[in-house]
């Protein structure tokens, strides 16, 4: 799964973002690409969905560009 997250351009934002998805059962990786905020993430969905990590991610006060 590929999103964009609107504030993964900086170092802070993004080791929260690593961290938040991480820490998520099923969340295999997350690659952060710090130029325009693409956030590749591999998972198993057996264990999780892709509206659960968007969600845990829009409860952490970040924001997804569509």
């Amino acid at each position: 799964m590929t999103i964009f997250v609107k504030e993964a351009v900086s170092e802070q934002p993004i080791q929260t973002l690593e961290t938040i998805l991480v820490q998520l059962n099923g969340v295999e990786r997350a690659m952060v690409d710090i130029e325009d905020g693409e956030v590749k993430i591999e998972y198993d969905e057996n264990q999780v969905s892709n509206e659960s990590i968007k969600a845990r991610i829009l409860q952490h006060g970040l924001h997804l560009l569509d």
